[in-house]
């Protein structure tokens, strides 16, 4: 009974934040010897499950294992999503989230942000055999349809860009594509890693981008809002990646080397 006890009391002290916890979280990841990385498994070359393997890959799985390497501690991989980060952020499920996490501003109320260590623009992918759309000039056109995911930072930004063309808003990511493919939208808008996801595993999909960088966002790790002394331990650990050149070598494995922060 008392080790039943004892352990229902350790979990609620693990899963749920106080001050003294945020306080000394480094302490109680060595104590435990296990850090909570919140993941979306999905996120190609970021956070990805390969289906084929069943095993995670990517530039913040990566840097997952070499942050847990960094403070000597295991690394546990959380499942979890955009639509979800916010609430793991604050109901203590994760110490981190490490999943290319854009920088904005609705975010920052219930998370805190290290220093970027990726940025990305805007990209359109398009189908390979529609010849009158190879390049971002040709889809700001008369008659053309481009496809935005709804609540997406792409909405806006394509609101206020096109002029020419009509804007389509779905509701999912999946959405997207099969607007392009079926024929009924002829882009649709996405970030680099994504984009690059439908150019290296489908053999219709064409990636195009901006001549100059468009709606730029950084991405970088997140952490529980008002823990200091865990942000600045990984601000001090992406600074150490990105001058080590840890940073720029994962990049590169996963083709990411466009979007690396300086």
């Amino acid at each position: 009974m008392f080790k039943f006890l004892s352990a229902l009391i350790i979990g609620a002290f693990v899963c749920l934040p106080s001050p003294s916890h945020a306080k000394d979280r480094l302490k109680d990841l060595k104590t435990l010897d296990e850090m909570k990385v919140c993941i979306w498994p999905d996120y190609f070359a970021i956070s990805y499950r390969n289906p084929r393997t069943g095993k995670l890959e990517g530039i913040d799985i990566d840097m997952a294992y070499e942050l847990a390497k960094y403070l000597e501690v295991e690394v546990e991989f959380v499942d979890s999503s955009f639509a979800e980060l916010k609430d793991n952020m604050q109901n203590g499920r994760c110490d981190i989230a490490m999943h290319g996490v854009g920088v904005r501003e609705d975010r920052k109320a219930y998370m805190d942000f290290a220093e970027p260590h990726l940025v990305s623009g805007i990209y359109a992918v398009g189908m390979k055999r529609n010849e009158a759309i190879q390049k971002w000039s040709d889809i700001d056109q008369q008659g053309n349809v481009v496809v935005v995911q709804k609540g997406t930072y792409m909405e806006p930004v394509m609101r206020e860009y096109l002029k020419h063309a009509e804007l389509s808003v779905v509701e999912s990511f999946k959405a997207r594509e099969q607007e392009v493919e079926s024929g009924r939208a002829d882009v649709f808008m996405t970030d680099y890693p994504y984009g690059k996801r439908m150019a290296s595993l489908t053999t219709w999909a064409h990636l195009m981008e901006p001549d100059e960088v468009l709606a730029p966002t950084p991405y970088a790790f997140a952490v529980p809002k008002g823990d200091k002394e865990w942000l600045a331990i990984i601000n001090k650990f992406v600074r150490y990646v990105k001058e080590s050149g840890r940073l720029a070598a994962a990049a590169e494995r996963h083709g990411l080397t466009p979007i690396v922060a300086k």
